[in-house]
This record gives C-alpha cells, structure tokens and sequence, in this order.
C-alpha cells in the first residue's frame, strides 16, 4: 500500500506507539534507498535538500535538513533565511542546534524545529568532550533542562546523543518532544544512524551506537581497483595500436576520399 509522506501532527500522534526509523542520507542514491526500504526521516544535507531530484527519489520521506558546520556563526537571520530556503525545497522541518532565541525565532515563523540535546558535537566543549552526557544526576538534569528549554522554545523534536538509555527514557516519557535516538537506547520515540556507518563505508572510528549491515568499503575498493585496471589496459591498447580499432570509428567511400586528396593537393 502507497504510504504518506508524515506530517509533524503525524509524528506526535506516533509517541509512544511505535519506533520510527531515521537516516543521515548524503546523495540521491542513499535517499531512493532508504524511502524504497521503508525509511520513515531522513537528515539531509542543504544541497541534497535543494537538489530538484530529491523529492523524486524519496516522495515520502519526512526530510529534516541539518548542517551543524554550515550554521557557525550564523546570525538568527541567516539561519531564518536558510530555514525559509530549505522549506520552500519541501523540507519538512529543520534541524537547529543554535540557541534558544534562534530557535523560538523559527518556530514563530510556523517553521518546525528539530533541536539537540545530550552531546551536541558543535557545543561538546561544555560537557567535556566527545564523550556520554547524563551518567551523573548532575548531567542528567542538564539533559533534563535542555529538552524542556526546546519545548519551551516551539522545537517540536530532538535528537537526543549518547545519553545512558534509561536516563533517554525516563525524559521521554515525560516530554512532548519527538525525542530522536542516536545512542540514547530504544525508550525514545525514534532510532537514528548515519547511512555511511550502515553501509559500512565509515573506515575510520565508529560510534559504539553504529551497528554495520553492509561491508561497501570493500566493495568500493573492489571497485576502484577494477577502475585501474581498466584505464591501464586502455593506455596500453593506445600505445600497442589496439585501440582504436575499425569498429571504433567512421569510414569514407574510396571515391569520396580520393578527391577530397586530389582537393588537398591543390592547395598551397
């Protein structure tokens, strides 16, 4: 059966029904296979969100384009107007990890909002690095206060990173936020890998939350070494003389060329 593309009404009538799935996706390739697969959210990136062909590849996927780098230092306004930008592109929402300001800001302008709480990658210098945030009553009640400072400010979701599982649960259990798992355990509202650590494509660290489907790293190496092959054999067949061949190219009749010789030869 053909399924609709959600709405954000959609997604909070789902809270504590059933776990949808999200996907960080970077190219149209990814993005056809995660709506062919079922997918329900996608991250994309701003150019894969504006890209005309996006809608075409994945009609039905609930897409939140978010681009932490691409937001330093940005001004309320800039990102406003990105936000407009990417909603015009069909966007279903925005990802926001600026302030609480920016965020209200958006919100008021009837722009939905999916916030970030827990490790927040652009903000982790608060909490110590790249590390879990709420394995103490202290960093839990600042996850606590981050999720109700985003309902506070119209955020209608989250991503919530590497918070111990039952310290995720029991705040969305107590939150109006569709809260987003990367690493935060199965009590949130929604499960979320990037599609590089699906795929196996990651070939450096992967998080402890990834869990790998595919090995396509080798199969990209399998790839690649077949590319080099073939443009070897290719310079080779130039320098032997085996390329080009008759078929590779167009003939003339004898007549034909015949006088266009004797045309050549008649010129100085």
């Amino acid at each position: 059966m053909a399924r609709n593309r959600p709405t954000v009404a959609d997604l909070r009538a789902l809270k504590g029904k059933r776990q949808l799935s999200k996907l960080r996706v970077t190219s149209l390739e990814e993005a056809e296979a995660a709506e062919r697969a079922g997918i329900d959210l996608l991250s994309v990136t701003y150019a894969l969100m504006l890209d005309p062909r996006f809608r075409d590849a994945a009609p039905t996927c609930f897409a939140v384009p978010g681009d932490e780098y691409g937001m330093m230092g940005a001004t309320s306004d800039e990102i406003l107007r990105t936000a407009v930008k990417l909603k015009a592109a069909s966007a279903d929402a925005v990802y926001c990890s600026a302030s609480d300001r920016t965020i209200r800001r958006l919100a008021d302008e009837h722009i939905p909002v999916c916030g970030h709480v827990g490790l927040i990658p652009t903000h982790s210098t608060w909490t110590g690095g790249f590390k879990a945030v709420g394995k103490t009553a202290e960093t839990a009640e600042l996850v606590w206060r981050q999720v109700k400072a985003l309902e506070q400010a119209g955020a209608f979701a989250a991503e919530i990173e590497v918070v111990p599982a039952e310290v995720a649960s029991a705040i969305s259990r107590r939150s109006s936020l569709v809260l987003i798992s990367m690493g935060a355990g199965a009590g949130c509202d929604a499960q979320y890998l990037f599609a590089e650590d699906v795929l196996g494509l990651n070939r450096g660290h992967y998080p402890r939350h990834a869990k790998v489907y595919r090995n396509l790293a080798a199969e990209h190496d399998r790839i690649q070494q077949e590319r080099i092959a073939a443009f070897k054999e290719y310079a080779g067949d130039i320098a032997s003389g085996a390329y080009p061949a008759a078929n590779h190219m167009v003939g003339v009749d004898a007549g034909e060329m015949r006088k266009f010789e004797d045309f050549l030869s008649g010129q100085a």
